[in-house]
């Protein structure tokens, strides 16, 4: 039976508190960080489910993209134009990468968020060596096709990872458009405020194909929504007092090794492959 026992709580709101930091002061999603910390931390736990872990943090990405969302619009960063282009094809591919991770165990989908963690850090340490070039306007190239694009990438693997897709979108659109990086994160925050809400609740709702309760990701969600979003203004606020480049660097070093801790427990797991509903020791909850 599905419970959040006492002891759990305090580590639960602290993954919520260094996602939220994190992603603030490193511009990257709170997901990164609770999704492979959930696993690991509570690796033996009965709930410990790539599927309801990965359904947890869709929820928390909904909480923390509408004031994100909220500030860079206030900030006079949002490009309507790249919006319209990159929604539709977030819409639907999100819902696309949900239902491809639905036919994947927990086992596969730890695996290809393992890989995804290694991109996580490769790109950290090449943003902090990378040196900013100057913005030149007559470059910019925003188009359906290319925004469609972006959208489409975005969508497909925060659908697929629980992840909210910002990390993904912020440099594709910015290399793909050729925009200032501030109105590429501005209009993957509007993006993600409309379209994590649809990915979170397929996800949700998928989760008795896989042995859980739809009430079992708000547990989580209670536990680790309120430090995030508290962390995410923290980081934010923190951006120009700490040497970001230096974090990166550290940052970076450490999701290597994370992938590959996930990548060496998803191996060893004796899970099925590929299944639909996956077996469990305890009896599943009921809604």
């Amino acid at each position: 039976m599905f419970s959040i026992e006492a002891a759990d709580i305090l580590p639960l709101l602290l993954t919520g508190l260094t996602a939220g930091v994190l992603g603030g002061l490193l511009g990257i999603g709170g997901s990164i960080i609770m999704i492979p910390a959930m696993a690991m931390l509570f690796a033996r736990k009965d709930w410990s489910d790539q599927h309801l872990i990965q359904a947890a943090a869709m929820l928390v990405n909904v909480a923390v993209a509408v004031p994100a969302a909220r500030k860079h619009y206030k900030m006079g960063a949002f490009r309507a134009d790249l919006f319209r282009a990159m929604l539709p094809a977030t819409m639907l591919f999100i819902i696309v990468g949900v239902l491809v991770s639905d036919q994947l165990d927990s086992g596969w989908l730890r695996r290809l968020f393992a890989i995804f963690l290694v991109y996580v850090s490769v790109t950290s340490v090449a943003k902090a060596l990378r040196k900013r070039q100057p913005h030149e306007p007559d470059n910019e190239r925003v188009t359906r096709l290319r925004g469609g694009f972006v959208g489409a990438v975005m969508g497909f693997l925060s659908g697929l990872l629980g992840i909210g897709g910002g990390g993904i979108a912020v440099p594709l659109a910015h290399v793909v458009c050729k925009l200032r990086l501030k109105n590429c994160i501005a209009v993957s925050s509007m993006v993600m405020c409309l379209t994590a809400g649809v990915g979170a609740a397929l996800k949700v709702a998928l989760l008795p194909g896989h042995g859980h309760s739809i009430v079992e990701p708000f547990v989580l969600f209670l536990c680790l929504a309120p430090t995030a979003i508290v962390g995410s203004v923290i980081g934010a606020s923190l951006t120009h007092r700490i040497p970001a480049n230096a974090l990166r660097l550290v940052f970076g070093a450490i999701m290597l090794v994370v992938a590959t801790r996930m990548w060496i427990a998803a191996t060893s797991s004796s899970a099925p492959e590929v299944s639909g509903a996956e077996p469990r020791a305890v009896a599943p909850a009921t809604g």
